[in-house]
């Protein structure tokens, strides 16, 4: 047949050429890969370069090893690096929360334990070098549509934020094309030292994949580059403000709360107090909208629950919000809390306010964080609209760790009123980036205990601001009003689908060419 002529070995080795690998230098290697993958898991203290070769050394070590032992070994790295990022994004990670770490860290572990099965039963340098990044893909695309935490723990390629030329790929295969060519790289390396890359005895098909990785790599970033340099967005713009909260009224506030064990209990027991502190955060808020828009600010975003009202209030302030819009001329995305009678006692909602003061749709957050939020999801449709800024559009926060939810083709603009902690603030900004070259659209990401950003389509930083370095957090920018219209927001997660396709086809050929030499 010819896919056993292809890609099977006769009679496949029951080891690969690395499993003769002295048990000494095996440990050293995985020392290794285990230091650098905690540099790689996009924490605050991150290495990019760190994710290329955490690879390169965790594969030496799996393939070196018994499969089952190295799968093992590799799951108790992955799960300490999923221990180590959360305790970098400031959460317990001791008692129920560490108990997660081990399935969590699975999903990453997987692809090792495929690779060390199935590659040595492949004949072809080339499709035994694919196994790996195949599986790395499969696993990033199954946790980030299957799983409730999305994105926001699985993409090797978001620890490439900075590296503009090579996130233009996100563009045509969505994040999955820039952890596929992290992932090959690492393969590429371990065919060449398993074959002699420190004494030049690596064969003519050895090195020809390796030429072909670098050629397609090397493709890949001078296409980015060239798409950064010579297709830009569209010189026409908007101006773009976001604002929060000032510190010092928001301490304020919340001293008028402390005597409370929750917000529910006070809203019950003493209403008037709650409407004082939550009148002193609005009326922040609408006095700093007031400014950028006198600014000349056309649009101002507030973060995720940026201003809180109890349920009976909620309209009087909404037609608030609306003559300060008309009387501006200014659209105001309004990121608001709801306290309610009904459980779970909370509302979090995006509304946006036009320049006449109507409002033109409210979206509630379609994937509340797990663990951490007490709030119903919203149906999870994304609101569009057509302005003169462009078509805007509309989720909050950890939404946009949803890539199939964030693939919205037709926008121009989307807003992503957030709200975050310290030690996670930044690090899920920088996610955001992938977002927007994806799809081709700017983003602006107001957030609140956290690092606000506005990006254009291409993923430059337009402008930003740390809470936690500011008084009051403003950002403001000229955004453009038209997107670049992008390949992977045409057909989605096609590459993905061929990588689960791909890979599938290699496991088959791995399984009967292994029944078949034990057969034979």
């Amino acid at each position: 047949m010819l896919l056993e002529r292809n890609l099977i070995a006769p009679l496949p080795p029951a080891e690969p050429p690395a499993a003769s690998t002295p048990s000494r230098a095996r440990w050293i290697v995985l020392a290794l890969g285990g230091v650098l993958y905690l540099l790689a898991v996009h924490g605050q203290w991150d290495v990019p370069i760190a994710a290329w070769l955490a690879g390169v050394f965790l594969l030496r070590f799996t393939r070196a090893s018994r499969p089952w032992a190295g799968f093992a070994v590799v799951a108790g790295v992955t799960a300490v690096g999923v221990a180590y990022y959360l305790f970098q994004a400031g959460m317990q990670v001791f008692g129920p929360m560490l108990l997660l770490c081990v399935p969590l860290g699975l999903g990453f572990v997987l692809p090792y334990l495929i690779d060390r099965l199935i590659s040595p039963r492949l004949r072809r340098p080339l499709p035994r070098s694919l196994v790996f990044p195949l599986a790395i893909v499969a696993a990033e695309y199954v946790i980030a549509t299957a799983t409730p935490i999305g994105s926001a723990l699985s993409s090797l390629a978001v620890t490439q934020h900075e590296n503009l030329p090579l996130l233009q790929l996100t563009a045509i295969t969505g994040s999955y094309g820039v952890s596929f060519l992290v992932a090959w790289f690492a393969s590429v390396v371990n065919q060449l030292w398993e074959h002699g890359l420190f004494d030049g005895g690596a064969g003519r098909p050895t090195k020809i994949v390796a030429l072909t990785f670098a050629g397609v790599l090397a493709l890949v970033i001078i296409g980015g580059t060239a798409r950064l340099a010579f297709f830009a967005p569209s010189a026409e713009t908007a101006r773009v403000a976001g604002v929060t909260w000032s510190k010092s009224i928001n301490d304020r506030a919340d001293s008028e709360l402390d005597r409370y064990e929750s917000m529910l209990e006070a809203a019950q027991t003493d209403p008037a107090v709650v409407r004082r502190s939550f009148a002193m955060i609005n009326n922040d808020l609408l006095a700093s909208t007031e400014r950028e828009a006198r600014a000349g600010a056309e649009l101002v975003v507030w973060p995720e629950a940026g201003a809180a009202v109890l349920e009976a209030d909620r309209a009087a302030f909404l037609e608030q919000v609306g003559a300060l819009a008309a009387r501006t001329g200014s659209y105001v995305e309004v990121g608001l809390g709801v306290i309610t009678e009904a459980p779970p006692h909370s509302r979090n909602e995006a509304i946006l306010i036009d320049p006449t003061g109507a409002v033109l749709w409210t979206y509630q957050k379609a994937h509340p964080v797990p663990f951490l939020d007490s709030t119903i999801p919203g149906d999870g449709v994304v609101p569009k609209i057509a302005t003169p800024l462009g078509r805007i559009a509309n989720v909050i926060c950890f939404d946009a760790d949803f890539p199939t939810l964030m693939r919205q083709p037709d926008v121009d603009l989307m807003l992503v009123p957030s709200n975050d902690w310290l030690g996670f603030g930044q690090t899920h900004t920088e996610k955001i980036t992938l977002r927007a070259i994806e799809n081709g659209y700017s983003v602006v990401r107001q957030d609140s205990n956290g690092l606000s950003r506005i990006i254009d389509p291409q993923g430059r930083t337009l402008a930003q601001s740390d809470f936690f370095t500011t008084e009051q957090q403003t950002v403001v920018a000229d955004v453009p009003i038209t997107g670049s219209r992008t390949i992977y927001g045409a057909i989605g997660d096609v590459f993905a689908w061929l990588c689960l396709a791909a890979l599938a086809v290699l496991v088959a050929g791995g399984v009967i060419g292994r029944r078949r030499g034990v057969a034979g």
